[in-house]
């Protein structure tokens, strides 16, 4: 029997066997889509290769009774944004600083209490922090008092899943923190305090990093709380700045296990599918990652480009417990090659990952640069990976 997009994507989530090999993608990157499809949408890049399509939307509403509303300032939600969720003592205010070589962003968190600041900057493929919004340890309690937890419209979610209806799944992630930060508690923190200080901090001041992840896993908590009833097909979890590539097995047990495992367990009361991501080093903590409870898990990043990950032994090791997603080699496969070589990496893949079902084909993370003649390539050799 031929599935549709959705039934072929949520069969492998259940861990079963779809009608043929499942592929898709993480996140389409505009840049991507203006400079080598002429500005499609995401669903027009779906359909035009033939791909299992996800509708990307995090919908997020204020609770009134709590003095909350959306942010008037905000304007309109970029790449991966939802609508901010102010009240009277929690204000997000922005400001552009000119001169700079990147575009430059300058933020005010303003509370009664204190004003916290924090800088991006982007250019035309992704953004970055270049001021840390945590940099008093005190500053943490600005966090905890005043911080606004945003709610799940649940109502809106249901309108975008009856509408794309069988053409794919409808996904989103764990609230981040305002303005920038990433779906797992760790990672959020790494957001904004940075990487090598938190890391740095498990060893000078645990206590601080552990008040701190508490903190902004309250807040990922209401959040989690409210989706009861929401249709989403799969949430994403974590993020990586918690893969073995930056943090060791050790830090990843005591500091980041413990709380996603708990969101984990809060999503799956509220009736929402989990899937952890780690871009980076996965094969330490395969079963610890596996151990949360988690649905399912990506990307599976290969050596070739800086991850660890032997898709087979992993297949082994963790196959029976969680859908896999992920695994293919973008950087390689998907420029400077010929389709016979694309092919042959789809092949790799299913072959090492495929066996029972329960594996979804996708790039290991974004890709910026991409031929499409090669992304033609990698849809049609996996709808000739049948079972």
């Amino acid at each position: 029997m031929t599935m549709t997009p959705k039934q072929r994507l949520v069969t492998a989530f259940q861990r079963g066997i779809p009608d043929h090999l499942p592929a898709t993608t993480h996140h389409l990157m505009s840049y991507f889509l203006n400079k080598y499809m002429g500005g499609m949408s995401n669903q027009e890049f779906f359909e035009h290769f033939g791909l299992d399509a996800i509708q990307w939307i995090s919908l997020h509403r204020p609770d009134p009774d709590k003095g909350e509303y959306f942010d008037p300032l905000q304007g309109e939600p970029g790449f991966l944004e939802s609508h901010r969720i102010a009240t009277d003592q929690w204000r997000v205010f922005s400001e552009e600083i000119p001169g700079q070589q990147f575009k430059t962003v300058r933020y005010r968190f303003v509370t009664p209490g204190g004003t916290l600041t924090m800088t991006l900057q982007s250019n035309e493929q992704t953004s970055w922090v270049s001021e840390y919004l945590i940099k008093e340890k005190s500053d943490i309690e600005l966090i905890a008092k005043y911080a606004t937890a945003p709610k799940c419209d649940v109502e809106g979610v249901n309108r975008v899943v009856e509408e794309y209806g069988e053409r794919g799944i409808v996904r989103s992630h764990i609230c981040t923190f305002d303005v920038f930060g990433q779906a797992g508690t760790w990672q959020d923190a790494c957001c904004l305090v940075g990487t090598q200080r938190l890391i740095m901090e498990t060893f000078d001041d645990p206590a601080w990093v552990h008040e701190l992840l508490k903190i902004l896993q309250r807040r990922k908590k209401i959040y989690i709380e409210s989706m009861q009833g929401a249709r989403y097909d799969i949430l994403e979890l974590g993020g990586g700045d918690a893969s073995t590539t930056v943090i060791s097995p050790k830090i990843f047990e005591e500091f980041v296990a413990p709380y996603d495992a708990e969101l984990v367990e809060a999503a799956h009361r509220a009736g929402q599918r989990i899937v952890y991501h780690t871009c980076g080093g996965m094969m330490p903590i395969l079963e610890m990652i596996a151990a949360m409870g988690v649905d399912a898990m990506e990307t599976f990043t290969p050596p070739a480009m800086g991850g660890d990950v032997d898709l087979a032994e992993a297949k082994r090791r963790i196959g029976d417990k969680v859908c896999m997603i992920g695994g293919f080699d973008q950087f390689h496969f998907f420029l400077n090659c010929t389709p016979e070589q694309t092919r042959a990496e789809v092949r790799r893949c299913f072959e090492a990952a495929g066996g029972g079902g329960g594996f979804v084909l996708a790039p290991s993370d974004h890709f910026f640069d991409a031929d499409p003649a090669l992304i033609a390539a990698f849809a049609d050799e996996a709808r000739r990976c049948v079972y």
